[in-house]
């Protein structure tokens, strides 16, 4: 159900193609495209109810499979309806008509305009590299490093370097990390955002293994984080697609242009800390943003202020809070035991798989979707926390 939840989200909310929708989540679009029917049938608007657990989700979708509504439609020959209405005259209301004498049983009008709009959108769409203002942002990680060197005991590791750029403006952003882990690439998703001081459409991600699960050709799987974090600032995650270099052609020529400005000035400076190697890169950042273009008026930062800027969604009230998602079950003495610490949920879940999110505060625990229980979180091994608070009593 977490799926079709997201399916719904970025379709109703963000208003996404199913080609979109379907790369973003990993689900073939006539997929995408039963979903968002079934959901306009039950009724279903963004957001959902917050009391709507899965099981009573599943139910709106899909409890009329059995009735007429299943009954085999005549489905038109779409490229050659949408070729008549090329023809001077031709209207959609005239070849709905025509449909309907040919098969009295078929769609109701708004029915078929809205399967003839799904074909429309799906037919024949492919990944321009022209971009619209404010629509992608494109974030990789550089292929050189920074080396940070311990004061204390000479041990140079190798710190990380995030680059985020603006498809429209090709405004760009770089730090160093000192890993490539989930926690670290979230946390430089956070930070670019607050650095461009809104949110795109779209971002998109390479392939790496921190924002993405299962890296096939067209159906990469989010992590669970990522996915959180997407929910959070009300963005769609589209992956590139593996072997298919123009998905990724503009980040990469960014990259390369972070590496030249950016990392090889910095080559024989021996830096002792991330946040030292940030500062000297923050500076160069913003030289290069406010650097002309050779070949035509304007600098990557104006072209922010004037494409880009006006057409970011504002940022949430609150940054993302990255979250550690385990899953357990749940004792017959009605507790989860966590990092070596029990906490308790209702005792009607008791037997029960549940899924449980950690913070550095909280202990949430959630079932079918649906938040159960919320404790403070300990660091004590063995012990039991026995109160806990539902999400009805936090409201």
């Amino acid at each position: 159900m977490r799926k079709i939840r997201e399916v719904l989200r970025l379709k109703l909310d963000l208003k996404l193609s199913d080609h979109q929708v379907g790369q973003s989540v990993g689900l073939a679009r006539s997929t995408v495209q039963d979903y968002v029917i079934r959901a306009k049938q039950a009724g279903l608007t963004w957001p959902l109810p917050p009391d709507l657990d899965d099981h009573q989700l599943e139910q709106q979708l899909f409890k009329q499979q059995d009735q007429a509504a299943q009954r085999a439609v005549h489905i038109p020959d779409w490229a050659a309806l949408d070729r008549e209405l090329r023809r001077k005259g031709v209207t959609r209301q005239l070849l709905w008509e025509e449909y309907r004498r040919q098969h009295p049983d078929g769609w109701q009008y708004a029915t078929f305009n809205e399967h003839y709009r799904h074909w429309k959108a799906a037919s024949g769409l492919t990944m321009r590299q022209t971009h619209r203002a404010g629509e992608k942002l494109f974030v990789d990680y550089a292929g050189l490093i920074v080396p940070i060197t311990d004061p204390k005991t000479g041990k140079v590791s190798a710190g990380q370097v995030f680059v985020a750029t603006l498809g429209a403006s090709n405004y760009t952003y770089a730090e160093v990390t000192r890993t490539q882990s989930v926690p670290d690439w979230i946390a430089s998703h956070v930070r670019a955002l607050a650095f461009f001081g809104g949110v795109p459409d779209i971002i998109v991600p390479d392939n790496l293994k921190a924002g993405v699960h299962h890296a096939s050709r067209y159906e990469p799987e989010l992590n669970r984080t990522y996915q959180e974090f997407a929910q959070h600032y009300d963005v769609a995650i589209i992956p590139t697609r593996v072997r298919k270099p123009k998905d990724k052609a503009l980040v990469e020529v960014h990259v390369q242009i972070v590496e030249r400005r950016i990392l090889a000035p910095l080559r024989d400076r021996v830096l002792f800390s991330v946040s030292e190697a940030n500062a000297l890169i923050w500076a160069l950042v913003e030289a290069l943003n406010q650097q002309p273009f050779q070949k035509r008026p304007g600098s990557r930062r104006s072209e922010f202020e004037a494409l880009d800027r006006p057409l970011l969604r504002p940022l949430p009230i609150q940054p993302f809070e990255i979250a550690e998602w385990k899953q357990a079950v749940v004792g017959l003495d009605y507790h989860v035991v966590v990092l070596g610490h029990a906490y308790s949920v209702p005792h009607l879940h008791a037997r029960t798989r549940v899924d449980v999110r950690l913070t550095p505060q909280l202990i949430e625990i959630y079932r079918a979707g649906q938040r159960i229980a919320v404790h403070h979180r300990v660091s004590e091994e063995h012990g039991r926390t026995m109160r806990h608070t539902t999400l009805a009593e936090r409201l």
